[in-house]
């Protein structure tokens, strides 16, 4: 199934990230003016986006709004090949990531030390997005859609230009991943990559979600979660239990001269780590998609930098 229906005007499309089923879903809003797209992915799912839209009876040319909860290259990188295809398009960006939608410059060089030759196979092009096209939203914030209207929290802790998107008709609030992983029928887990990782503001975004009092929340990864109290709770234990994980692979090493030549092992490790722990506990399908569309080595990397930041600055 590519189209996830979750009422008359509200859809989720699979994206269908690196052949695996449920990895990536963007949302898709009919507005009564075209439609809005929630993380529209990247690029090199841009065919697969299409091909869903075109099963829910739209188009690429329908697009009046890209919302972004953050600019995370599974999220973001096919923005501005959407607008240069529909100028009218517009795109919804935190102010921290908005700058970087503009000029990708710094972003991607970022990335490209993290994904190396990867960067094409993975994220496809990452198109500008003209300043023109941008709008920047943050907390109390509303962003009105034809005839739907959505609030605006700023949600940082898994990345500081994170927002997440409410819409109190339907009680739905779209978190990217302030609201983690959790690939049906698997649980949910964090993801916690390079460079903005901070536990407390994390468990602060997601009581700051529940204060809308959501009846539903989607993750980009993936799908509608019917209880969220729930999943935020199993999340927020997720999150501890690997963020100390990491600190105890840190060992006693001095905050001021870190022993980072250890530092790809301890990933390794730490991957392993988490991959034996789901089999043990989850379905195998679910488990594959996290292992093989995402990894958790990238994660120990996020919350080591997380540990000796704090550590630095005691």
């Amino acid at each position: 199934m590519t189209v996830h229906t979750l009422d008359a005007r509200t859809s989720i499309v699979d994206l269908k990230f690196r052949g695996f089923d449920l990895a990536i879903g963007t949302g898709v809003l009919e507005t009564g003016d075209g439609i809005a797209l929630v993380d529209p992915g990247p690029t090199t799912c841009l065919a697969a986006l299409e091909a869903g839209l075109g099963e829910a009876g739209f188009g690429l040319a329908d697009v009046r709004a890209v919302l972004l909860t953050h600019i995370h290259l599974d999220h973001a990188t096919a923005a501005g090949t959407i607008v240069s295809r529909v100028p009218e398009a517009r795109v919804y960006v935190h102010p921290v990531g908005a700058i970087h939608m503009i000029r990708p410059e710094r972003l991607l060089a970022s990335a490209g030390r993290i994904y190396g030759d990867l960067m094409e196979t993975l994220w496809g092009e990452f198109l500008p997005v003209p300043a023109e096209s941008v709008t920047e939203v943050d907390e109390g914030d509303t962003v009105q859609l034809g005839d739907r209207t959505l609030c605006v929290a700023y949600t940082p802790g898994h990345a500081k230009h994170h927002v997440a998107y409410f819409e109190e008709d339907g009680g739905t609030a779209w978190v990217g991943d302030a609201g983690g992983i959790r690939i049906p029928p698997g649980g949910v887990i964090p993801v916690t990559p390079v460079p903005d990782i901070d536990v407390e503001a994390w468990n602060a975004s997601m009581e700051r979600v529940m204060e809308w009092d959501p009846g539903r929340i989607i993750p980009t990864h993936f799908g509608a979660v019917e209880d969220p109290a729930a999943h935020f709770a199993e999340l927020r234990d997720e999150l501890a239990r690997w963020a100390r994980t990491v600190r105890e692979s840190l060992g006693n090493e001095d905050p001021a001269d870190p022993n980072t030549s250890a530092d790809p092992a301890r990933a390794r490790t730490f991957a392993a780590w988490v991959e034996e722990d789901l089999r043990g506990r989850m379905p195998a399908e679910p488990v594959d998609t996290y292992v093989n569309a995402f990894g958790a080595g990238d994660s120990w990397w996020g919350l080591a930098r997380y540990w000796r930041k704090r550590a630095a600055a005691t």
